[in-house]
């Protein structure tokens, strides 16, 4: 597996991550008949709801890191400076994930700021910049 596609890959596994503990928190505060129900009304707080807000958060990062992954792998413009930007990509992602969960908020402005820019460096690179 390319370097690329490895990057990809761990930061789905942290998505799934992020997912499983926001669940796991909102079903320890609401318990899991609210969350088997409809949700209709249901009003998470604190960590859960930081939690939730911090997944749906990672999979827009997701949707938006994943196609320029993908257009480097099949072009073949992997180099020394793309999984650079994907290890910094993911290492601020899982300190977004972790500032967000714990509300330290200039923080994670800052690790989402620098994850924003490691994808817009990825689309610079597929552009031939």
């Amino acid at each position: 597996m390319s370097p690329e596609l490895a990057f990809l890959t761990y930061y789905g596994i942290l998505v799934m991550l992020t997912l499983l503990v926001q669940v796991l928190a909102a079903a320890q505060q609401v318990g899991l008949s609210a969350l088997a129900g409809n949700r209709e009304g249901l009003v998470l707080t604190g960590m859960a709801f930081r939690l939730e807000r911090a997944t749906a958060n990672s999979l827009f990062a997701l949707a938006l890191i994943a196609p320029a992954v993908i257009m480097l792998h099949l072009s073949k413009q992997g180099a020394e400076m793309v999984g650079q930007a994907l290890l910094l990509f993911l290492l601020a992602r899982v300190a977004y994930v972790l500032l967000y969960a714990f509300g330290v908020a200039w923080f994670r402005t800052i690790a989402w700021l620098i994850g924003f820019g490691c994808t817009a460096v990825l689309y610079a690179r597929v552009l031939g910049f």
